[in-house]
């Protein structure tokens, strides 16, 4: 039991960053769980919820997982990924619902009285749940993929002994308003059923404590002052009244630790370095308030900053995103105190943590009428993907780490979810740790009919004041639930379409009582609702191939202007090591109806336009091995293109949304690295645009563009622009010494005319502050440019013909000398590269990769500052890179070196 207010500062962080299962009065029913079929089983609920019920045959689980998920883990299903075999799960195994059971045992009383709870944070779709053999909610009672349900278990749990809960899950049917994945992936067989997020037990006294929140206002005019509004939930769990106190204490989120930091570097890269850190927190700030509760009352209370002076901050640190400084985090202990008989003393009833960012989210609207975004008074152009979980829902702490990291490599600062994605809060904390924004959402599968099986018109799906109510309470559920987190910075209530006007109604009330501190929109579309007017942003495609070309010189669709929330040059075809674990040998090559299988669904099931570019831009690829680097080129050039073009236009463009960031499933679209973690040339294209300070080609007017991705000017710049013929004979050579505005892009110069160029030629972009580079930009262009034929545009595509590149074809093969050091710090592998360019050729697009001794798979995930290089003629490059040491299963690590034309 605790009895001080005031801990030590590592005793309290420690608790704070820890999970839920850690805390004393708080722990989560993850492991030992069981499942079966209720087709193969026969007894009740009441009986299979009794220690003496033997789950003999059942399977072994975990939760969150669905039950698809588990069986897969179980390896009841096998390699649902390879080839066609995800179609062949059968639909007979979740005709029937399916039980969940597991035991647990509650410690001796933590409280003087104890109030004990079962929390479900996430149901799909319906259950019904039995406690030591009584019933504690039926399937009437337990609708909704995500609703959060909790329960009063205290007169059915027995302390010192075992306790056994079953849930008997039912899978949702048509019209059911549940976790779907829209045309990223195929239907999920069983459509998700199972205990998708965390089971948790609470425990309290007489009082309990529920949804504390810090509400956070940034003079943003000097950023040398914040208030803060603190608030939590209280609940008299008697029939008779009770007073106490509550107190809070608010400390700084900071340590003595020894950590790992990407180093900007020379390119603002990912060179890994260690550092410790001796960090004084600061003295906690704290506050106390009674409070009288009547029976059973549920009551908020709050400490505003006018009436407590001390949440009045002076010197805050402000929560920014990782290319604007340091995402900077405070905990918050809340305790309530309930009073003796006599008064005499006070006995700690519920005590709960929590971490918050300070900091100031504002939304603009530039002169042309698209909305923008403003983090602490800062504006910030958002460059990010959309997310999707693991198509089975299972967890996987290792690789949410390892994407969000690939978000900070790629310089990205924002993640749209499509819905309230996440099976539990794990990312959400991965973003506020590492300064990455969210856009929470709302599933576009609840507005077409084709998807939900409900008639649609133009406000989708939802109709029924039944189903209007389910809405709002999903809505409401999950901004108590998550609206804590400094990375999210916008709720969308509407995604293709937006609600109507009753719904709208019912989630600006709720945003009005439970989060008025953040900007909100209708829809992720361009609407114009009867109750919040104009949502000012833009979803105009396209959503399949579109060359470099297009986001410079598209102004009426999703070209670079406004805040594009979803968008993208469609296929991202993975590499070879990637594509042999999801195509069956013999449908490796030639491309067929299987590759076809792991595209997208609907307008996107094919690679047409993607190969096309290939064929008529590249020449037609004779092999795999060809057709791989032809696939990745294009891929590295059209992603780059789109977060160049945003960048040299900021603020008249405000955002984009790559649509889609990651791969719920092995497949062919819409990613930027995939399933295996594995990057695409995409993903080295968006982390070549997305530098801190870097030079921008626009090959719509030829202009040279510096764009300034941080809160620091960047001063004494030498920029150097050259054009080489294919040959690399120079035909062109420009320097300047240039300042870069912080935050903004500026012209630097304009092309002129060059004659006598070849068809292919070649385009380099130096940035220098002294003699050490900055940014380099390499671009392969021609004088035979690609077409836009824009009168042909659709909503997903503006049809075009591809720029000829064929000569690369030619290219001279190039041998290249390689220097390596490996050195192992800690869990993990630094790895340092130098490039030498011998020849008086090009080196282009030369690949790096590790590799586990001799074993085929490349190490991954893998971090490196830069990828697919191209070295000029005599050039030296020195590229960083670093790994998890547990990767190499035990082999030393060995570096290949690839290329267009490289030679091994």
């Amino acid at each position: 039991m605790r009895h001080m207010l005031i801990f030590t500062t590592v005793f309290f962080l420690a608790a704070i960053s820890a999970a839920a299962a850690t805390n004393e009065n708080n722990f989560q029913l993850k492991n030992n769980w069981k499942i079966q079929s209720s087709e193969k089983v026969k007894e009740s609920g009441s009986d299979i919820s009794k220690p003496s019920f033997r789950a003999e045959g059942w399977y072994d689980a975990t939760v969150p997982s669905t039950i698809v998920g588990n069986l897969v883990a179980d390896g009841v299903i096998r390699n649902p990924f390879q080839g066609r075999n995800f179609e062949k799960i059968p639909d007979s195994l979740f005709a029937k619902p399916w039980w969940y059971r597991t035991s647990f045992w509650l410690p001796a009383k933590k409280f003087s009285t104890s109030h004990v709870t079962l929390k479900f944070e996430g149901v799909n779709y319906k259950a019904q749940i039995w406690l030591n053999g009584t019933l504690i909610a039926d399937s009437g009672a337990v609708v909704g993929a995500f609703r959060q349900f909790e329960f009063d278990i205290t007169k059915y749990v027995k302390f010192h002994r075992e306790n056994v809960v079953a849930v008997e899950v039912d899978k949702p049917t048509t019209g059911a308003f549940t976790i779907g994945f829209v045309d990223w992936s195929p239907e999920p067989p069983g459509h998700e059923m199972g205990l998708w997020r965390p089971v948790e037990i609470h425990m309290s006294g007489n009082v309990s404590i529920q949804y504390p929140f810090v509400a956070t206002k940034v003079d943003t005019a000097t950023l040398k002052k914040a208030e803060l509004t603190v608030s939590a939930e209280l609940t008299n769990n008697t029939s008779h009244e009770v007073t106490g106190t509550i107190e809070g204490s608010i400390f700084y989120a900071d340590k003595t630790h020894n950590k790992f930091f990407f180093n900007r570097g020379p390119r603002g890269g990912a060179i890994m370095t260690s550092e410790k850190s001796e960090s004084k927190a600061p003295i906690p700030t704290t506050i106390s308030q009674g409070v009288t509760l009547s029976p059973h009352e549920t009551k908020t209370v709050a400490f505003s900053p006018e009436a407590y002076r001390q949440l009045i901050m002076k010197d805050p640190h402000l929560w920014w995103t990782h290319d604007f400084g340091k995402p900077n985090l405070y905990g918050l202990h809340l305790e309530f105190r309930t009073d003796s008989p006599t008064k005499s003393r006070q006995l700690v009833s519920d005590f709960c943590n929590t971490k918050f960012g300070i900091r100031q989210i504002n939304d603009f609207i530039t002169p042309e009428g698209f909305r923008g975004f403003m983090l602490n008074g800062k504006k910030i152009l958002i460059r990010g993907g959309g997310w999707a979980d693991q198509i089975f829902l299972q967890q996987n702490k290792r690789k949410l780490a390892a994407e969000i990291d690939y978000a900070v490599n790629m310089h990205l600062n924002a993640l749209r979810m499509e819905g309230f994605w996440g099976e539990n809060s794990d990312i959400y904390n991965l973003c506020d740790e590492k300064g990455i924004l969210i856009m929470v959402g709302f599933s576009c599968q609840w507005e077409w009919q084709n998807l939900i099986g409900l008639p649609e018109d133009e406000y989708g799906c939802i109709r029924s004041p039944e189903e209007m109510k389910l809405a709002a309470e999903y809505f409401k559920d999950q901004i108590l639930w998550l609206r804590n987190h400094p990375s999210i910075f916008l709720w969308l209530y509407g995604s293709d379409k937006w609600p109507r006007p009753e719904l709208e109604k019912k989630y600006l009330q709720i945003l009005g009582k439970y989060d008025p501190t953040r900007p909100y929109l209708a829809s992720a579309a361009e609407h114009t609702s009867a109750i919040t007017g104009p949502t000012r942003v833009k979803m105009r495609g396209p959503y399949d191939y579109v060359p470099p070309v297009y986001w410079f010189a598209d102004t009426s669709h999703g070209g670079a202007f406004g805040f594009n929330t979803e968008t993208g040059p469609g296929p991202q075809v993975p590499r070879f090591s990637s594509l042999k674990k999801m195509l069956d040998p013999d449908s490796l090559w030639p491309i067929n109806g299987e590759w076809y299988y792991h595209c997208s669904r609907g307008n996107f099931g094919n690679l047409t336009r993607y190969n096309d570019a290939i064929d008529s831009g590249l020449g037609t690829p004779t092999t795999l091995s060809d057709y791989e680097k032809k696939a990745q080129l294009v891929s590295y050039d059209a992603m780059r293109a789109m977060y160049e073009a945003f960048g040299a236009k900021k603020f008249t463009s405000t955002g984009v949304i790559q649509w889609m960031y990651n791969s719920a499933w092995p497949k062919m679209w819409w990613q930027l690295y995939d399933y295996y973690l594995n990057p695409t040339g995409a993903f080295y294209g968006a982390q070549e645009a997305c530098q801190p300070l870097h030079l921008v080609y626009n090959p719509a007017d030829h202009n040279i563009d510096v764009v300034n991705s941080t809160l620091k000017p960047g001063e004494d710049l030498t920029a150097e622009v050259r054009v080489f013929n294919f040959d690399m004979r120079d035909k062109y050579h420009f320097k300047k010494h240039i300042d870069s505005p912080a935050n903004a892009s500026g012209r630097i110069t304009s092309l002129p005319q060059i004659n006598s160029l070849s068809t292919t030629y070649f385009l380099d972009l130096r940035l220098y502050r002294g003699k050490d580079i900055v940014d380099e930009n390499f671009y392969a262009l021609s004088t035979k440019p690609a077409i836009l034929h824009e009168k042909e545009s659709t909503w997903y595509v503006t049809p075009s013909s591809p720029a000829d590149l064929k000569e690369l074809n030619d290219l001279p093969p190039v041998k290249l000398n390689v220097k390596k050091e490996f050195v192992r710090e800690g869990n993990r592998y630094l790895v340092t590269v130098a490039l030498h360019n011998p020849t008086k050729h090009l080196a282009f697009m030369t690949y790096l990769s590790v590799r586990p001794g001799n074993l085929d798979d490349p190490v991954l995930p893998i971090f490196w500052n830069e990828n697919y290089v191209s070295l000029l003629p005599g050039e030296t490059r020195t590229v960083h890179g670093w790994f998890y040491s547990e990767d190499l299963r035990g082999n030393k690590p060995k570096l290949e070196v690839t290329g267009w034309n490289i030679e091994q």
